[in-house]
């Protein structure tokens, strides 16, 4: 029997990086959390050593259940608003050149160059009552009043929407360029409007896209909560809002842990459905 060889130095130098990166700054952070969900906090914004449940126990309060929901709502819309923009986005680029697909897949990803939060703050020049949008608005006698765009869960959902967009565009595009072309003008020929082409065609073939799609938007948009920050103006509380409000204001790290261990739980079952759906997609030929 043929010995497997053995791992050279060379190779193990070139993993030890990844190795120290992910044990250092993903394991052992999420193992720490994990510890101190356990614990008991203390009267002076600390905690002691006297284990216990009952962190866990609360996060089933109708009051955090509800804001549970209110998040998991806020982040479907934001999917739902996603996948409106990226399918006609990614076919309207079936149209065109390989030079121009190149050149608009660029422009989505530019915006990755620049921070977030920067971003961001830049939806309040646009969105707030004096700003771009309701000055425009004004002036073509369209409205009486500003509109409040924000500090509501509508400029939430705006923020969060623009955010994770790419992150939408890019599996569906993936999906849809996979298409035969054949099948599509074969549906044109045959009579098909355009809305039939899309129900029969595209969207079968791309479901694996989507849904990957879907599941990248969807688990950020639950604990973005620097989005709620801004745009929500803290009016609006979602679960990744009252995680921060945990550590930083209310001073109550277990039970903040305990909320980030519920919140990566639900991420894992997320996934483990993304692995049971999205590999049956694929067999049914969503991977084109």
């Amino acid at each position: 029997m043929r010995k497997k060889p053995k791992l050279s130095l060379f190779r193990f130098l070139m993993t030890f990086p990844a190795i120290l990166y992910c044990l250092g700054l993903i394991l052992l952070p999420i193992l720490y959390i994990f510890f101190l969900s356990f614990l008991t906090s203390d009267s002076y914004g600390g905690f002691t050593y006297d284990f216990t449940l009952n962190n866990y126990a609360e996060i089933f309060d109708p009051t955090y259940i509800l804001m549970f929901l209110k998040s998991s709502g806020i982040a479907l819309v934001v999917t739902f608003l996603a996948l409106l923009i990226s399918y006609p986005f990614a076919i309207f680029l079936m149209d065109k050149s390989e030079k121009s697909q190149n050149l608009l897949i660029k422009l989505v990803m530019i915006p990755f160059l620049t921070n977030s939060l920067i971003r961001t703050y830049g939806w309040i020049i646009l969105l707030r009552k004096n700003g771009l949008i309701n000055s425009a608005l004004l002036s073509t006698g369209l409205i009486s009043v500003p509109l409040s765009l924000m500090y509501n869960t509508f400029g939430i959902i705006i923020g969060m929407t623009y955010t994770l967009l790419p992150f939408m565009i890019l599996p569906v595009y993936s999906a849809v360029s996979k298409v035969d072309k054949n099948l599509v003008a074969a549906a044109k020929d045959l009579g098909a409007s355009k809305w039939k082409v899309f129900k029969e065609v595209y969207l079968p073939l791309t479901l694996s896209g989507a849904f990957n799609g879907s599941l990248m938007v969807f688990i950020p948009a639950i604990g973005y909560f620097f989005i709620a920050d801004i745009l929500g103006g803290g009016k609006v509380m979602i679960i990744g809002n009252l995680i921060k409000n945990q550590f930083l204001t209310a001073r109550n790290w277990p039970f903040g842990a305990a909320l980030s261990v519920f919140l990566l739980l639900l991420t894992f079952l997320l996934l483990k459905v993304y692995k049971k759906i999205g590999g049956r997609l694929d067999e049914l030929g969503g991977g084109a």
